[in-house]
């Protein structure tokens, strides 16, 4: 019996060295967010005789031109999510106003809920204080980059943008409780599936997060689904969308029209 309990003991100091291995290998191999490219990048990521993705990729093409890759670390949606918005104001400069207005609102209402000022401040001083950097005409598109490539300032983005989304949906529990399937509770759901770094996001999160903040994201589907185009899906519904992602199983990336 000791034999065995060491064997696994080591099997399992084996698969943690490996895991941190890969995501070693991944953190080398791409940046929280990458250069724009080629919608063409895509081709070479698949088999060529891989009919349905090709042909979902010649019809990507034809509705976006360029491509920004995230890393693959189950923050991507969110990184994605933040880098896209503030990129695109950096630009137009035309919500932020708004858009800050709904950070601190949100900010408001998870003090009420009982989330700790003292935590809940430092995310919120940090993630106002790169909004309000975009707004600064000095700020360049290379510096609001390394912003987000820097992993602390990015990871506090990602932090909050999960702390706001999970108040968003206890907030409106009656309404997404029905879709907590294995949960008792909606607050046990964001515990477990919202809050934690590196939690993958589903739609769930995605019209959480974008409600919350009033910002609208068309997600772009490239997968196994039926026929040979792609599909996009407007958070919220009905709305136009602010910014572009494309979803490929378990992992986003920016889209530029």
């Amino acid at each position: 019996m000791a034999d065995f309990m060491s064997e696994v003991a080591r099997l399992d100091e084996e698969t943690l060295k490996q895991i941190d291995r890969i995501q070693k290998e991944v953190a080398e191999s791409c940046e929280f967010i990458g250069d724009q490219e080629d919608i063409d990048i895509l081709t070479k990521q698949y088999l060529q005789d891989d009919e349905v993705y090709q042909a979902k990729i010649s019809d990507l093409k034809r509705k976006y031109k360029k491509l920004r890759r995230t890393r693959g670390d189950g923050n991507c949606f969110f990184r994605a999510f933040g880098y896209a918005y503030l990129e695109k104001q950096l630009e137009e400069k035309t919500d932020l106003d708004r858009f800050k207005s709904a950070v601190i609102q949100c900010r408001s209402s998870l003090l009420s809920m009982g989330y700790p000022s003292f935590t809940l401040e430092d995310f919120h001083d940090t993630f106002i204080d790169i909004v309000e950097s975009v707004n600064k005409a000095s700020t360049s598109s290379a510096e609001l980059l390394q912003t987000f490539r820097d992993q602390g300032l990015s990871d506090y983005c990602v932090c909050y943008l999960r702390i706001i989304t999970s108040g968003y949906l206890q907030s409106n529990a009656e309404f997404y409780s029905s879709f907590m399937d294995g949960y008792s509770t909606i607050k046990e759901y964001c515990s477990t599936e919202v809050e934690p770094m590196y939690k993958e996001a589903d739609h769930i999160h995605i019209s959480a997060l974008t409600s919350a903040l009033g910002v609208s994201v068309g997600v772009v589907y490239m997968d196994r689904g039926e026929g040979l185009e792609v599909n996009e899906h407007v958070f919220p519904e009905g709305s136009d969308p602010m910014i572009h992602l494309l979803y490929r199983p378990g992992h986003y990336d920016i889209l530029y029209k």
